[in-house]
């Protein structure tokens, strides 16, 4: 993946402005179908809420309680897609949900849920269906959970992906199919003639230079940033979540619980050996460029899980955290948790489309609808194909079979089993890179960070292969360092000074650099 800004010269079929989720799916859709596509991005692929998720493909348990059955099969739907296409990005995780004596939900009530749940999914069978566990099997599957008035609980299956890395691997597969992708490439203004939109100017970012994109159809999927005009307000509403990364507490399963406080639903999620717990459910009207972590956000998160925990968690137990807005259709609900997460397509009189509202988990078959749009007014009859064709990384054969190959080939290069696991997971058929720089560099299969599944050889790859920009793309979103460790300054140093021959640093940028991403 190498970024070039010059590419956007000429004229394409399809012009899609903003490269978190939505964007990413409909440029990968519409390359694949043969369309000259170019892909333009403010500042880094999965910049703002795509990298901001609960890291979930789910079809939503808690959307059953507001009656939302059609959302729910359509995700469940898509978490099967997924799984299948995408094996290596999108893996199962089950789900414990405890019932105590006090839950607001009952254990008749749950399992009815999840009797709907798995008859959404099709009966799934395992790993996704559902079982019932009294106390003693469910505390000895989650001894951290208190167990004082538990009088048992369910697992069930959902699935889980790393969001970032999702996008990325959508935008290198459309790239491989012909499309044009370039971040840090910024509208300015749609351009219309004859009251149709036609294109766009766009700056780049690096060089303040600006090149008129002409295009025959344009897609507008720009998230919060849609916020910035008076039509946009007047379609979305903004809620806020937050995530804190938590010290370890499993490794295969994660929990569902309810907050205690307010009945919102809330995760305890393991991650790349860490726990993320959130999130947060609330309206935001602040500034859409400065999403932070309130100090609220982090006492309500920590309180709903010490309801539940034996050993309470505190201030000092936080090891990192991130801010997300979920963008969700305009309703008259008072609470955002009650608000649709179902997604929309509005065409103006310009005939530009504009993507509203959405989930992680069913962005593909949305943008599978854009892109049948766009076919109809270019009145062009090509079928999707986004929902047959594996993923860019996915190996070629037998996934386990390939599982098998990569980790005895880690193995004999002394790279632990845990980052090899997540190598492949990482990276797909691309992990053989990886161990190729460890065949030439053997000291580049240490770990980063003694208790993360990051090794050296990842990180150069990165550097080499995706588009980094800045250091925060690199450490943020293609390796999630800044959130999962607590990174000082030296050890930001180093990195960046290992990764600057490949990206062309020089002293003066590697402290730019440096100072930057620890602001």
């Amino acid at each position: 993946m190498k970024r070039d800004f010059s590419a956007l010269q000429g004229e394409f079929d399809l012009l899609v402005c903003g490269g978190g989720i939505y964007g990413a799916w409909t440029v990968y859709d519409a390359a694949l179908r043969g369309l000259k596509v170019a892909l333009v991005e403010r500042g880094d692929w999965a910049g703002a809420t795509s990298s901001a998720s609960s890291k979930l493909i789910h079809g939503g348990l808690r959307y059953l309680e507001t009656y939302d059955f059609k959302l729910v099969r359509k995700a469940l739907k898509e978490r099967r897609r997924l799984l299948d296409i995408a094996p290596h990005r999108v893996w199962p995780l089950r789900f414990g949900v405890p019932v105590y004596e006090d839950s607001r939900n009952g254990k008749l009530l749950l399992k009815a849920g999840l009797t709907l749940y798995d008859a959404l999914a099709g009966f799934p069978g395992e790993p996704m269906q559902h079982h019932h566990f009294f106390k003693p099997e469910f505390s000895s599957i989650f001894p951290f959970l208190n167990d004082v008035g538990l009088s048992g609980g369910f697992t069930y299956g959902d699935a889980q992906t790393d969001d970032a890395r999702l996008v990325l691997e959508l935008v290198a597969g459309a790239m491989a199919n012909g499309a044009v992708c370039v971040n840090y490439a910024k509208l300015v203004d749609w351009y219309e003639e004859d009251g149709k939109v036609r294109g766009a100017d766009v700056l780049d970012v690096l060089s303040d230079g600006t090149q008129s994109v002409r295009a025959r159809q344009c897609v507008s999927t720009l998230g919060r940033w849609a916020m910035l005009s008076e039509q946009g307000r007047s379609w979305c509403r903004l809620s806020k979540g937050v995530h804190l990364v938590m010290p370890a507490l499993l490794t295969q399963e994660a929990v569902l619980l309810t907050a205690k406080r307010d009945g919102r639903v809330f995760f305890i999620i393991p991650w790349y050996g860490r726990t993320l717990l959130g999130t947060t459910d609330t309206d935001y009207q602040g500034d859409i460029g400065q999403v932070k972590v309130e100090e609220s956000d982090i006492d309500y998160l920590l309180a709903a899980a010490n309801d539940y925990l034996k050993q309470a968690w505190s201030r000092t137990d936080v090891i990192g955290s991130y801010a997300g807005l979920r963008v969700m259709k305009q309703s008259d609900e008072a609470n955002p948790s009650a608000a649709s997460r179902d997604w929309e397509l509005k065409t103006t009189e310009n005939g530009l489309h504009h993507a509203i509202g959405g989930k992680l988990t069913s962005a593909r078959e949305d943008a599978a609808v854009i892109v049948d749009a766009v076919c109809k007014e270019l009145r062009l009859s090509i079928a999707c194909m986004s929902n047959q064709y594996g993923l860019a990384w996915k190996p070629q054969y037998s996934f386990s079979a390939w599982g098998s190959d990569v980790m005895l080939r880690a193995q004999g290069l002394d790279i632990d089993a845990e980052s090899a696991h997540w190598l492949m997971r990482r990276h797909g058929v691309r992990a053989a890179d990886v161990l190729d720089i460890i065949a030439q560099t053997p000291q580049h299969a240490a770990r980063i960070v003694p208790e993360l599944p990051f090794i050296y050889a990842d990180l150069l790859l990165c550097a080499r292969d995706e588009m980094v920009v800045h250091l925060s793309d690199l450490l943020r979103r293609r390796m999630p360092l800044l959130i999962l460790a607590k990174l000082d300054t030296e050890t930001v140093r180093h990195l960046t000074e290992l990764v600057a021959p490949v990206l062309g640093w020089d002293a003066q940028r590697i402290a730019d650099e440096v100072e930057a991403c620890l602001a």
